[in-house]
């Protein structure tokens, strides 16, 4: 061996020995919000009507509905937005596959044929080169070393990337779940509170027939008969509503579901009673909620992403370096495959471009994205630990106001079955035992509303909790470390 190879070989050892990872090593910062105890602790769930048992995967079935299941599935089997989600991780997963790809071993094929009239100055000659059939074959392999670790930190970034696309793909999954279960409660609700309001509707008819009657007796005037027309049209006009909310929830549940509402689940239209939960709700702790929901995950894998990405912009003021060999034939076409002609070569090769034109800019752009994906992350843990602590003050309080709207029911239906037996007894007008009744009717319509209110806090709650995404998932998520 010459001393130029001896050389070449000694010097790319000496890269080789003295290699390391460019930029910094991802770690998550102790003073990000999700390390701090105190915000973890501010998630309690005292007083709540809840328990801090584990959150269940499949929280819809806790209603115990079939058709409930039933339309999560079908949902879940066809919504758009989950094609998406599906295609976008897709999408991720290549790219890592493509990052995983560069550098290493690479090699091609070349081959040509031309009529070709070479300059004779060029070879030194004075003479014109006589005009010839010139073919080229050859074929090549060369090896990148990634002696910075600049590649690695690419598949770094492209994996944290599909990290955070999964943990996406997820968050759409947990929310599908919590619109088909919220249009479902809606459709429910409208057709139970449409069946009370019919029922007042139909104690008012009577109410104002009474009165006309009262009036054309000589024992009433006719402004007690525009006042009960006047409560009457005022109850009717409000049935088209419930009518609309109902329709809403059925549109939403056929968009939810990609498929025509009459090809909904049987019954679903129908449906005249509220979802709902028989036992405390489960809401985990403080801990496990920010490690589950997926929107902290891909805010802290966004983190990752962005920190590794620090490293390839440095990689960029280093030299790509590697070593590669050559074997071809390159003459004149019917000398091809002859000693003559045959060439071949070996060695390593340097390729470095000075860094200028904003590469040390770029870092500085790297670094600063990376902090302001930490300000996300941060921001996203927040806003988790506001949505659960809202979740669970509005829950308990629609809780409360149920239990209070439950107990005036109760006393209009004592006072409304008291006031009708003194009626039957005679001591009671027939006018007051409808008011009464009519009072009982009104009490009923916004006890019905308040328990909408509730299925609707219950369903908010269980998506602040972040619950619903892993029975969907192929593999365990890796859990977010310090």
């Amino acid at each position: 061996m010459n001393y130029g190879a001896r050389l070449a070989l000694a010097g790319l050892g000496l890269l080789l020995s003295a290699c390391q990872m460019v930029g910094p090593d991802y770690r998550l910062p102790k003073d990000a919000a999700l390390q701090r105890q105190d915000l973890q602790g501010a998630l309690s769930a005292k007083g709540a009507n809840v328990v801090s048992a584990p959150v269940p995967a499949d929280w819809w079935r806790l209603y115990q509905d079939p058709r409930l299941d039933q339309l999560v599935q079908q949902a879940l089997a066809s919504n758009t937005d989950l094609r998406v989600a599906a295609a976008n991780l897709a999408r991720a997963r290549a790219q890592v596959d493509e990052a995983q790809a560069a550098g290493g071993w690479s090699g091609g094929v070349k081959a040509g044929v031309e009529r070709l009239q070479e300059s004779g100055e060029a070879f030194l000659l004075p003479e014109k080169v006589p005009v010839a059939n010139v073919g080229n074959l050859s074929i090549s392999t060369s090896y990148q070393f990634d002696l910075f670790g600049t590649l690695q930190r690419g598949i770094e970034a492209a994996q944290a990337n599909a990290d955070a696309t999964q943990a996406a793909a997820d968050t759409a999954r947990i929310t599908l779940v919590a619109d088909v279960v919220r249009a479902y409660t809606q459709v429910c609700a409208a057709n139970e509170e449409r069946e009370i309001a019919e029922h007042s509707l139909s104690l008012q008819a009577q109410s104002t027939e009474l009165t006309q009657r009262l009036r054309d007796a000589g024992r009433g005037d006719e402004t007690q008969v525009t006042r009960s027309q006047t409560q009457f049209k005022s109850l009717r006009a409000e049935l088209p509503r419930y009518e609309a909310a109902r329709q809403s929830g059925l549109f939403r549940l056929s968009m939810l579901l990609a498929r025509p509402v009459d090809q909904l689940p049987a019954g679903t239209s129908s449906c005249a009673e509220l979802p709902h939960i028989a036992q405390l709700l489960p809401v985990g702790d403080g801990a496990a909620l920010l490690k589950r929901r997926p929107d902290v995950r891909q805010a802290e894998r966004q983190l990752a992403a962005a920190t590794a990405r620090i490293g390839v912009a440095t990689g960029a003021l280093y030299p790509d370096i590697s070593i590669g060999a050559t074997v071809g034939t390159v003459g004149i076409l019917d000398n091809l495959g002859k000693p003559s002609t045959n060439r071949w070569g070996f060695g390593p090769l340097i390729s470095w471009t000075v860094p200028a034109n904003g590469a040390r800019e770029r870092i500085h752009e790297a670094e600063a994205a990376s902090q302001g994906a930490l300000a996300h992350f941060d921001g996203v843990v927040l806003n988790a630990i506001r949505e659960t602590q809202t979740g669970l003050a509005q829950y308990s309080a629609q809780l409360q106001r149920r239990e209070a709207l439950a107990d005036a029911e109760q006393s209009a239906q004592r006072a409304a079955d008291q006031t009708h037996r003194f009626f039957q007894a005679g001591r009671a007008s027939f006018l007051a035992d409808l008011q009464a009744t009519r009072t009982y009717t009104d009490m009923r319509a916004q006890l019905a509303a308040a328990n909408t209110q509730v299925a609707m806090s219950q369903i908010d709650l269980f998506l602040a909790l972040g619950g619903g995404w892993e029975s969907g998932r192929t593999q365990a998520s890796q859990p977010i470390k310090p």
